[in-house]
């Protein structure tokens, strides 16, 4: 009948005038400075010609969350059918996670419940500057200004990294979309983890280790997870 199929027609003739069902992002560009964008952009295209031609190694660093409460997601169902999904009995407390991602060679990540603190970001950051010592070459972690990012403790280490071969370069405010790691999070959350309920945090942390393999494979490149000391997440 017409009134079944009219959702499937609508979006087959969407398509075939140019239109997609595609998730609406978030946007901060009404407060990014335009003339700042576009000489960091110039900058991070240098960068990314450097790592393309093996001069340097460059990651992309950013954290993100999941909750056992993942939002439900959309799609297409025939009338009178409709999927629901049962909240487990507790909202339980947030999963974090922060990811060192080298586009086609690797993903690096650390997962911790609550935020992540100065304290697991400084235990990454020395991982990646004790790398790149060993491998004798220079690598450049490009990252947003998080607090965590440029507070004193972490900024006492700046000399000492870039010493060992460690450099940041640090993106324009409100340009996340400058952040390649910023898809790797909505493919993860959107095609792992939406729409499905966890029982406690260890399932929700078994669903994203999961998720992040997965994206690993179809995306041709190596995923390493880092267990943090209990001192290092606190």
């Amino acid at each position: 009948p017409r009134s079944t199929l009219f959702p499937y027609t609508t979006l087959f003739r969407s398509q075939k005038k140019g239109v997609t069902w595609k998730r609406t992002r978030k946007s901060h560009k009404g407060k990014q400075d335009p003339q700042v964008r576009l000489s960091k952009q110039a900058d991070l295209d240098m960068l990314e010609m450097a790592a393309a031609t093996g001069e340097i190694d460059l990651k992309y660093l950013d954290e993100s969350g999941f909750c056992m409460w993942s939002e439900p997601s959309y799609t297409y169902y025939f009338q009178g059918e409709q999927k629901r999904l049962e909240q487990s009995k507790r909202r339980g407390r947030r999963l974090s996670i922060i990811g060192f991602f080298q586009p086609l060679i690797s993903f690096v990540y650390g997962l911790v419940i609550g935020g992540v603190n100065r304290k697991s970001y400084i235990y990454m950051m020395e991982q990646e500057a004790v790398n790149a010592f060993k491998s004798g070459r220079t690598r450049v972690i490009v990252q947003d200004n998080s607090p965590i990012h440029r507070c004193k403790e972490v900024q006492q280490l700046w000399s000492k990294w870039e010493q060992m071969g460690l450099y940041i370069f640090f993106l324009p405010k409100y340009c996340s979309e400058m952040n390649p790691i910023e898809l790797e999070w909505q493919h993860l959350k959107k095609n792992e983890i939406s729409g499905r309920m966890f029982d406690d945090e260890l399932d929700l942390a078994y669903a994203v280790i999961d998720g992040v393999e997965t994206r690993g494979e179809r995306g041709n490149y190596s995923t390493k997870r880092v267990k943090f000391n209990s001192k290092a997440s606190r």
